[in-house]
């Protein structure tokens, strides 16, 4: 089996697996939720597919294994109960863990036998076996499962619309006649038929897959389907060269295009076996259709419906082909009404509609990356060009066209590079409830916008951060039912989850109603472990206090658990926060629960920036974090400290003559470029300034991001410049966030204004 089937497997089993734990997590919290049954046999039922046609025995077995318990759970001889659910969940992250080690080598060496075993022991003896704790006993038991047994509640139950048995033995031969017995068990609607379609692969390589391909395309464009043989022999393989499916159609041409437009068939013959009223093409062939089914019947239905409208045959092989390469139940539903619509009224012609295409396609992310770099090259080199036709005094409504044009490909790179945010945090409602079964405590779990976008570079650092934060609540905030009764709370606890999208930045909210954060108790804790002194902590107020959560090696648990204790977390979440150009924030209320905020920016690395001079040196500001531009007119002094007023606020005014110099001189220590070295002035005479002296500009920064008013020489001009952040020994130096490559080839610094002049 060649490498990119592998990789198709996996990517399609991972949104799998997440989806069987949300739809596990919600028939926990509400066992008579039929929907999430439906969704959990036919998620298992798929991965169980997919992975026997791929040949992987050992994952196929214990999806199999599940299904026919919940077989049991859907039938009423089993209840849910969080033992059941246990034993569930550790199937599905086994399940997971197969998984990585199949796209990691291509195959996997865990043996899932004992999980097995215990999933059917449970399915065999019920809530009985809940109870046993000899695995000798489950394996013995499950000698007496037989395969046989194990597939009755199999594909016909679970997925098979029709819910039919197969009843052939070969079910594919040519020369064989179909049994004119056989129980399809389809109820056609008042004007629908049901036809036979006898489909060949060919010399497929893989025939278990190719037929899925062909089962999900007829299943998503039309109203009933059974199979012959029954769909898992069919699925794994188990026909020689063709197979039978037996389909509700409003006529016979119709399902004759639909079937042969998925690419995997290489022929396929249809004959009427309950004509649909008015279908001329397939009637005068039903009546031979259910005792012999040679060729010329299948050609004489190919003739008839090459005689119908070409339009509505395009049509509708266009869409069973769209179905079946992007293979989504979503996608199909859309297909299956547009194939009823177009074929009612015995094969009439339509036109062909948005439906008709395949409306998305999967891109390696490496490729994405290349793509993103080279648009990052484009913004460089078209920089370049305007500056070196500014000096040479040349105007060109062509530099004018190429702006347009390369920054709208810059946007459209961009937005490929967004991802929703589900892809994150659909993985957290099993981690959370996994975390307060631990821990004895109820709580639910809530999450609301799961469709914003981020980053695709963004979102993969901040799944870290996220999992720090609720686990935090769940161990530190959440308390126990006991004592959140006694304080007169409802017992099970509730975190939230939030998202939300304001112009170029995203708002992640996690919230909890537990006890809250004391800020007493902060300081305690920090001055016993030497974080801060007593007379320190004593001057910080309580919000002050609280931030101490975020100090590196800071716990407030005394003993060290699974969960909590090793006084990391915290401190990484605000790091990997600012790494990304984002800001965390901490609002709690002691017995009312606590209010996490993240703020981040959908994209990175390409952004507008002011420049400016400071001592005969160029730096760069984002404009995102400047509020206001003025003269340096109308500073004061108060207390010693250089300030300037705007609508009744205070802000102190930071030179960066002064602040550059001790980030230059830093720079140079840690081998810095000249553009950082060069940042300062050594003139002491130059530090000395009168209040109001009217010299350079101030650049008011946003309050959010740190209410202050930098001072520089002169504001230059603004440009969209692609950032490239500091690493090695030069990331930690403050101040400074990264460099940016000008037109001219100068490489300027870009100003990090939260760390300026050492502050953290």
């Amino acid at each position: 089996m060649s490498e990119a089937h592998v990789r198709a497997f996996v990517r399609e089993s991972e949104e799998g697996i997440t989806e069987l734990n949300n739809s596990l997590l919600a028939l926990e919290s509400d066992p008579d939720d039929s929907e999430a049954m439906d969704a959990i046999f036919r998620t298992a039922h798929t991965l169980k597919g997919n992975a026997a046609a791929m040949g992987f025995g050992d994952f196929s077995g214990l999806a199999h294994a599940m299904e026919d318990l919940l077989d049991e759970v859907r039938g009423g001889d089993m209840a849910v109960s969080g033992a059941l659910m246990d034993r569930l969940f550790e199937a599905v992250d086994l399940l997971d863990a197969m998984l990585g080690e199949i796209d990691e080598s291509g195959d996997t060496s865990i043996d899932p036998t004992g999980v097995e075993d215990d999933l059917r022991v449970l399915a065999e003896e019920g809530a009985d076996a809940l109870d046993a704790e000899n695995g000798d006993g489950a394996s013995e038991a499950s000698d007496d499962v037989t395969e046989s047994d194990a597939g009755d509640s199999d594909d016909n139950t679970a997925a098979d619309p029709g819910g039919a048995d197969g009843g052939a033995d070969d079910g594919g031969d040519d020369a064989v006649a179909v049994d004119p017995e056989f129980d399809h068990d389809l109820s056609p609607g008042d004007d629908e038929g049901i036809y036979r379609a006898r489909v060949d692969l060919g010399g497929a390589d893989m025939p278990g897959i190719d037929a899925m391909f062909v089962l999900e395309a007829v299943e998503d464009g039309f109203g009933g389907l059974s199979c012959d043989p029954d769909r898992e022999a069919i699925e794994e393989g188990e026909f020689d060269d063709t197979f039978d499916l037996y389909v509700v159609a409003d006529a016979g041409a119709t399902l004759e295009a639909g079937v042969d437009a998925v690419s995997q068939v290489e022929s396929v013959d249809v004959d009427a076996v309950d004509p649909a009223p008015g279908d001329d093409a397939t009637a005068d062939a039903s009546d031979d259709a259910t005792v012999d089914t040679g060729d010329d019947a299948g050609d004489d239905a190919s003739d008839d419906a090459g005689d119908t409208d070409p339009e509505a045959t395009d049509g509708e092989a266009s869409e069973a082909s769209a179905a079946a390469d992007a293979g989504d139940g979503d996608d199909g539903d859309d297909d299956g009404d547009s194939s009823s619509d177009s074929g009612s009224g015995g094969g009439g012609g339509s036109n062909t509609s948005s439906s008709d295409n395949i409306s998305s396609v999967r891109v390696d992310v490496e490729q994405l990356d290349d793509l993103y770099g080279l648009v990052e090259q484009l913004v460089t080199s078209r920089i370049k060009l305007r500056r070196e036709m500014e000096e040479a005094d040349i105007d060109s409504d062509n530099l004018d066209e190429l702006d347009k044009i390369s920054t709208n490909l810059q946007d459209t790179v961009m937005d490929m590079r967004l991802i929703p945010l589900s892809a994150v945090v659909d993985t957290f409602p099993r981690l959370v409830r996994d975390l307060a079964r631990d821990q004895s405590k109820d709580v639910n779990f809530d999450i609301d916008g799961r469709d914003i976008e981020l980053d695709r570079t963004i979102l993969t650092e901040i799944r870290d951060p996220l999992v720090h934060i609720l686990r935090n609540a769940v161990d530190h905030g959440i308390e126990s039912p006991e004592e959140r009764e006694a304080a007169g709370k409802d017992p099970t606890g509730t975190i939230e989850l939030r998202a939300d999208r304001e112009r170029d930045h995203v708002t992640i909210v996690v919230e909890d109603d537990g006890g809250g954060i004391e800020a007493d108790a902060l300081r305690e804790k920090a001055v016993e472990e030497g974080v801060k002194s007593r007379g320190e902590v004593e001057a910080m107020s309580d919000a002050e206090a609280r931030e101490l959560v975020f100090h590196p090696g800071f716990s407030t648990n005394d003993e060290v658990t699974d969960v909590s204790g090793r006084g990391v977390g915290m401190d990484v979440v605000r790091t990997t926060v600012k790494d990304l150009d984002g800001s965390v924030s901490l609002d709690s209320t002691p017995g009312e629960g606590t209010r996490f905020e993240i703020k981040l920016p959908v994209t990175v690395a390409i952004v507008r920036v002011m420049f400016i001079e400071v001592d005969g040196v160029e730096y760069g500001v984002p404009i995102k974090n400047i509020a206001e531009v003025s003269r340096a007119d109308g500073i004061d002094v108060a207390h010693g400290d250089e300030i300037v007023r705007h609508d009744g606020e205070i802000y102190p005014v930071l030179r960066l003559g002064e602040v550059l110099d001790t980030a230059g001189a830093a720079g140079a220590a840690g081998g810095a470029d000249d553009a950082l070295a060069d940042g300062g002035n050594d003139d002491a005479d130059s530090r000395n300034h009168d209040a109001g002296d009217g010299d350079g500009m101030l650049l008011r920064i946003h309050d959010e991001k740190r209410p202050v008013a930098l001072h520089c020489d002169n504001v230059l001009h603004q440009e969209e410049v692609v950032v490239k952040p500091l690493e090695g020994i030069l990331s930690g130096i403050p101040g400074l966030s990264g460099t940016a490559v000008l037109g001219d080839g100068d490489v300027v610094s870009i100003l990090d204004v939260e760390t300026l002049g050492g502050r953290r």
